[in-house]
């Protein structure tokens, strides 16, 4: 049974004296995925009014931040430190390929039932189980003599990054202490992966709470103390060593999923590229110079992090996080072999991701007539609900599960490749970084033709609302109708939220506007029109990093701006090597090419800024990016503050009440025991009484394990939550006992051995009436493989 309760405070088994434990105990920090579904249209009147008119009667709530920490410091294990001790700062290094480098990682698992996912925008999709522990992975790179010379680029696994997530680290780590102090606005990239299978309701603006049913605070404080942790094992582990670069082409993990408004773009252009969406892998590796071990790669490829189905409920990292899990086990492995550091952390980071999609056998109607949707609309028989891409594995009823498991392998074995390979480039050169707000809503500059243009107030069109074939929309909406729907109840829907007017529609144009998010203030800002511009710099390396997701052609053509301008500006021997990394900081949805925005499929409909959007980026960034030049002086200017939503932001969001076992029964009693004998290839699944994974996110710890016992009896853990083959599933049995089962099941036919084993289950259980939280666990029969 659930209703609105105060968070709990867990306690933590860290070291009283460790950076880390004052995170995860509670350190003084403040506390999008496409939107594509039309329901969620609806839905945001409807809520705008209740929202509306709770604030006229009562105010804006004040939220209570508050902290928690992890009851375990585990990882298979082994303590997750990730720390190598060695140098900080300030000690003069005269060799420009030197550098201080660290890498860290850490669990930012939220809630992984009863709260929405975060990237579909589909109110049926709520979470109910884990198949993959989310994690931030960190990455320091700094001068060794200079401590304002440093950057931290980090690779969450969420829908994108965002201005509430970014402000939480940013104030987080202003709480460590001067120690802290060198990591500012101008230096933190926060970037997600693009994962559609995430909790959500983390965000700070209106438009991607609504089908979240506002902002949780559990989900919001469980990213942002995993990533301050995963900059503090970095930080703590900082020591001297190199940077190089390599790369590689990934033929088969990607397609163009808006290929009509691609073609858009002039044959001349296009014809300089083999493909359709960019498919090299640029890859960075960390080596430290006392033993010449590898401690960590992060690298860079564009595809949409789609491959598990908005269908399926269950949390996890989809395509990326399994490339990154195979990395990294692959390493940990084989560490000697590789010259490979303990700990060793595989950052796959987005790029630019827009038109993308991993559903690569292509996108075909499921109406029984098996044709190909159609090229101009993705539609079939006039209609988009019906035009499904396809993984690699389509066919099977599993809601992507295996077609995202070939994808991050193919991930995998690219980086790998390259890993291996003796063919770097030595990265030298100085460590730099700029980061401003730029406002978008009126942004008025000259294009290279000599005109002067303007960007708009942010607003989404009629085709985001039909979505893509990675996720369909609903209703009467297709792709590229520069038109109105035939509906009229969506030209009311428009009108109720904040009605354009004609300098809007005409900013916009060609865009239909269907949601004038931009403009749209009630609560709270719906969209952001202050949008981040940051670049970082080490050596010749230099990464833009973006607030959208750009397109293929977009993408290109900001790298290319950016490499042109710097090679006037880093005073190094071999040419730049420029990269883009996103959607980061903020969420601002797509980012067109102007050919594309007149297509108006989905990428264009949600092209936030009108159709000079791209170039705007591109004149923004060019405009501060001689703050990256060797011998500049000074920063680039902080710009207007955006807003900050977290305090005024609304919660419809239950909490947990209380639990129970079920009459006659008690936590953790096997419910549904395995069998005696099992083949290699089965899978193995037991039932438990369970209680709600709510009450203990068990940050840095499992749910769910599978213990094997060795030749003198003893059991040792094999699998837990980080593990993509071993499963756990949450079932509310009754809402007026608080009853519940939990399904724990595992997949041997990834990698199993023989042997002898047994399941695990640990869970919390809220009692009625105090509200007390109690640990408890559960323990299968004892099974084998053979």
């Amino acid at each position: 049974m659930d209703k609105p309760t105060p968070p709990l405070v867990l306690k933590s088994r860290h070291s009283p004296d460790s950076q880390a434990a004052r995170i995860r105990r509670g350190a003084p920090v403040h506390n999008m995925a496409r939107l594509h579904v039309a329901v969620a249209l609806a839905t945001a009147v409807f809520v705008s009014v209740i929202i509306s008119q709770l604030v006229y009667s009562f105010g804006f709530p004040q939220l209570d931040f508050w902290h928690w920490q992890s009851d375990q410091d585990f990882h298979h294990g082994t303590e997750q430190t990730h720390l190598y001790k060695g140098k900080q700062s300030g000690e003069l290094v005269e060799d420009p390929s030197q550098y201080l480098i660290g890498v860290g990682k850490a669990d930012i698992t939220g809630p992984v039932v009863e709260l929405n996912l975060m990237g579909y925008a589909n109110t049926s999709q709520v979470g109910t189980g884990l198949r993959q522990r989310l994690y931030s992975r960190a990455f320091i790179v700094g001068s060794p003599s200079d401590t304002t010379e440093r950057f931290v680029y980090m690779v969450l696994d969420t829908q994108s990054g965002d201005t509430a997530i970014r402000n939480g680290i940013l104030e987080g780590l202003q709480s460590l202490g001067s120690e802290y102090s060198v990591y500012t606005q101008k230096n933190v990239a926060v970037t997600g992966t693009h994962s559609h299978s995430g909790p959500g309701a983390w965000l700070n603006y209106l438009l991607p709470q609504i089908t979240s049913l506002g902002f949780d605070k559990q989900s919001y404080q469980a990213i942002v103390d995993g990533a301050l942790l995963s900059i503090i094992r970095a930080h703590e582990g900082l020591t001297i060593g190199t940077v190089s670069s390599g790369s590689a082409r990934i033929a088969d993990a990607n397609i163009n999923r808006s290929l009509y408004a691609y073609l858009a773009n002039p044959a001349a252009e296009r014809a300089r590229y083999t493909d359709n969406v960019d498919k090299t892998m640029t890859l960075l590796k960390f080596t430290r110079l006392s033993d010449g071990k590898d401690i960590g790669i992060l690298n860079w490829f564009a595809v949409h992090g789609t491959s598990l189905l908005g269908n399926q409920t269950v949390i996890a990292a989809d395509n990326k996080g399994v490339a990154a899990y195979l990395l990294e086990k692959d390493v940990a492995a084989n560490a000697d072999t590789l010259n490979a550091a303990p700990g060793f952390v595989a950052g796959f980071s987005q790029a630019n991701v827009g038109d993308t999609t991993p559903n690569v056998n292509g996108a075909y109607c499921e109406d029984g007539s098996g044709s190909e949707c159609k090229l101009e609309d993705s539609t079939c028989g006039g209609k988009s609900q019906d035009c499904h891409g396809r993984g690699p594995f389509f066919g099977l009823d599993d809601g992507g599960v295996k077609s995202c498991y070939e994808i991050g392998k193919r991930q995998y074995e690219g980086a790998k490749s390259i890993y291996g390979s003796s063919s770097f480039t030595e990265i030298t050169g100085k460590v730099r970084s700029l980061h401003s707000f730029v406002d978008f809503s009126n942004y008025t500059f000259t294009l290279t033709n000599g005109s002067v243009v303007s960007t708009c107030p942010a607003a989404m069109g009629n085709s985001f609302a039909a979505g893509t074939s990675d996720g369909p929309g609903a209703f009467d909406f297709v792709q590229n109708d520069p038109g109105a729907p035939s509906n009229p109840f969506w030209n009311v829907v428009g009108s109720a939220i904040s009605p354009p007017d004609e300098t809007q529609k005409k900013c916009q144009w060609p865009k239909p506007i269907l949601l004038n998010v931009g403009q749209a203030k009630v609560p709270y800002d719906w969209s952001p029109n202050i949008v981040d511009i940051q670049v970082l710099r080490v050596g010749q390396f230099i990464i833009i990093v973006s607030p959208g997701e750009a397109t293929t052609m977009s993408g290109r053509r900001w790298r290319e701006a950016v490499h042109n301008a710097a090679t006037k500006l880093v005073a190094v021997e071999t040419p730049p090597i420029v990269v883009l990394g996103g959607p980061a900081n903020s969420y601002t949805h797509y980012i067109t090419t102007e050919e594309e925005y007149f297509i108006q499929r989905y990428e264009g409909a949600s092209t936030l800024y009108g159709p000079h959007t791209l170039n705007a980026y591109i004149n923004a960034t060019l405009g501060f990016l001689p703050f990256l030049a060797d011998a500049a002086t000074g920063t680039s200017p902080a710009g207007p503050t955006p807003p900050d939503n977290r305090e005024k932001s609304i919660s419809l969001i239950n909490g947990v009440v209380y639990d129970g076992p079920g009459i006659g029964k008690s936590y953790g009693q096997v419910q549904t025991d395995v069998k005696a004998t099992y083949a290699v290839g089965a899978i193995v699944s037991a039932v438990f009484v369970g209680a709600n994974p709510r009450n203990n996110l068990h940050l840095e710890s499992t749910f769910a394990a599978v213990e094997k016992r060795g030749d003198d009896a003893t059991w040792t853990r094999v699998k837990d939550d980080t593990d993509w083959e071993l499963l756990y599933e949450w079932k509310r049995v009754d809402g007026l006992l608080g009853s519940s089962d939990v399904t724990i099941s595992w997949d041997t036919g990834l990698g199993a051995s023989k042997g002898t084993y047994r399941i695990k289950y640990y869970g919390d259980a809220k009692a009625a009436g105090t509200g007390t939280i109690t640990a408890f666990n559960g323990t299968s029969g004892v099974f084998s493989l053979v």
